[in-house]
């Protein structure tokens, strides 16, 4: 008897829609291929474990959130169910840029600087920002994804106006340096029991940040697949992105973006562990020049499943 598939879709994370999408597609592969799929459309992570009833197998594709950050996975973990890529303390280490951060540098791992600030030390961290950094100055929430909720501030002045709004929706803030360069992406996949890096992306976008319109909405970036690199460069890109992966001990596949520094160095911004897998997404994208189609992709994400858990 096949084991039943449950396609994890939406939540109440601000990249529910991506997650539709992603879910979409992803449970459209699993039925071509002929897999016993169903999808388990929850509003809120209360609606989970009832969900699930019947499923053996979960492919996560909750993004952001409590589906991100370890408590989903965690929560798999506990009922015995399988699910796809990195285990719960992989998953809240990727999640938390500031850890991610600590950890990137106790690796040696190239990564912007960084401050992070909540309600209570936001005029003492925002001062320090501002004698540390040079401007523009990029604000984010620690624990966010899909650039929602992602400012650029070009003075002093919209500083603390970023920061509020942020912290209205968030409840720390990461405030980095803005690295002039370029906008890189790496998708890193198991194959044959290797985990690899694939071909680098390069973004272009129009404005100063690639922000979630830019990613998800057809036309408004060009992707540059592979990225016009030197051999040198792109192997230099893809090392350090396979570094970044392996240091926050993520398994079967992540995408790590990056800014390429006016200065040939690759920053890590971030590791995510459940990439979109949207016809917009970029691993899809990085997987299509490696030669390997979306529902084989698919099958290769959901034979991440059979790892032990980590």
């Amino acid at each position: 008897m096949q084991k039943m598939i449950g396609v994890l879709a939406g939540n109440d994370s601000p990249e529910r829609n991506v997650s539709l999408l992603s879910s979409k597609g992803v449970y459209d592969a699993l039925q071509r291929r002929g897999y016993s799929v169903r999808l388990v459309k929850i509003d809120t992570l209360d609606d989970l474990v009832p969900g699930l009833r019947g499923v053996d197998v979960a492919f996560n594709c909750l993004h952001g959130g409590a589906g991100e950050d370890g408590t989903v996975q965690m929560l798999l973990d506990v009922m015995g169910i399988p699910t796809i890529g990195s285990g719960p303390l992989a998953c809240a280490r990727a999640m938390d840029k500031v850890q991610a951060k600590a950890i990137f540098r106790s690796k040696d791992i190239p990564t912007p600087a960084g401050v992070s600030v909540d309600a209570e030390t936001l005029k003492d961290k925002l001062r320090e920002a501002v004698d540390t950094f040079s401007f523009p100055i990029i604000l984010k929430p620690v624990n966010g994804g899909s650039t929602i909720s992602v400012h650029r501030a070009e003075n002093e002045a919209g500083l603390l106006p970023a920061a509020k709004a942020i912290l209205a929706d968030f409840d720390t803030v990461l405030i980095e340096p803005f690295i002039s360069g370029r906008e890189l992406t790496v998708g890193i996949l198991l194959i044959e029991g290797e985990e690899i890096p694939l071909p680098v992306i390069e973004i272009l976008f129009p404005g100063d940040l690639f922000d979630y319109k830019a990613k998800y909405t057809d036309g408004q970036a060009e992707f540059l697949a592979p990225a016009p690199l030197s051999l040198e460069m792109a192997k230099q890109v893809q090392d350090t992105a396979l570094r970044a992966h392996q240091a926050l001990d993520c398994y079967g596949f992540s995408r790590v973006d990056f800014r390429l520094g006016d200065d040939g160095i690759p920053y890590v911004l971030e590791v995510n562990t459940l990439p979109g897998m949207t016809p917009l997404s970029d691993l899809p994208r990085a997987a299509a020049v490696s030669g390997i189609e979306y529902d084989d992709l698919v099958e290769i994400m959901l034979s991440t499943t059979e790892k032990a858990s980590n």
